[in-house]
């Protein structure tokens, strides 16, 4: 077979492709399956707590990620704006992971703690109270809505299935630990919470 009669033929040249992809795919991939250091938590990574959890549903279900990423490379001038850059072990209970590729916004994986709460307040109701320039969209609705306690615990359980190592006692305790809290509550306690439990672990 020479390149003219692949040239020629789309069909066969799209078969061609397709298993070229395939072997360089896995090529790349299952050896990634087979290395621990990239599928165990990094020290002091925990499983969310149930109202963080409740949190980054919020942020995922509004698309957040669109904007901002949460993978700060290993570049100087990201680790000089951002902080350290991030491991493959902050992520091993992320379901799914929230990268991101594009950076409207900042990147958020060091946040958590840069902002009081009262400052995310009053920037995811009206971003421009706070940051004057920003094209962010207000979400003002998150403080009216309540958390489905019943949904966190059933969500705890689908990823204790996953691999997440939430126990018996975290899934009965979830109703209880966001009873009476808002959506943007949520939201907040998840934004405080990321990259916390890695400088914990340090």
């Amino acid at each position: 077979m020479n390149h003219e009669t692949v040239e020629k033929n789309v069909g066969l040249m799209g078969v061609l492709i397709a298993v070229a992809i395939s072997f360089g795919g896995l090529a790349q991939i299952v050896p990634l399956y087979f290395q621990g250091v990239s599928n165990q938590p990094a020290p002091g990574i925990k499983p969310y707590e149930a109202l963080n959890l409740a949190g980054r549903d919020v942020y995922v279900r509004e698309g957040c990620y669109n904007c901002h990423s949460q993978m700060i490379r290993p570049f100087q001038s990201e680790t000089e704006r951002y902080g350290p850059y991030s491991l493959a072990g902050e992520s091993v209970y992320d379901h799914p992971f929230q990268f991101g590729s594009k950076r409207t916004g900042p990147d958020l994986a060091r946040v958590g703690g840069r902002y009081s709460d009262d400052w995310h307040r009053v920037h995811l109701a009206n971003p421009r109270d706070v940051v004057p320039e920003s094209n962010m969209p207000g979400y003002p609705w998150l403080a009216k809505a309540t958390v489905d306690g019943g949904l966190v615990a059933r969500k705890m359980g689908v990823l204790r299935m996953e691999g997440v190592p939430y126990t018996d006692a975290d899934i009965a305790g979830a109703a209880a630990a966001v009873e009476g809290k808002t959506e943007l509550d949520a939201l907040i306690a998840y934004l405080q919470g990321l990259g916390t439990n890695l400088k914990a672990g340090d």
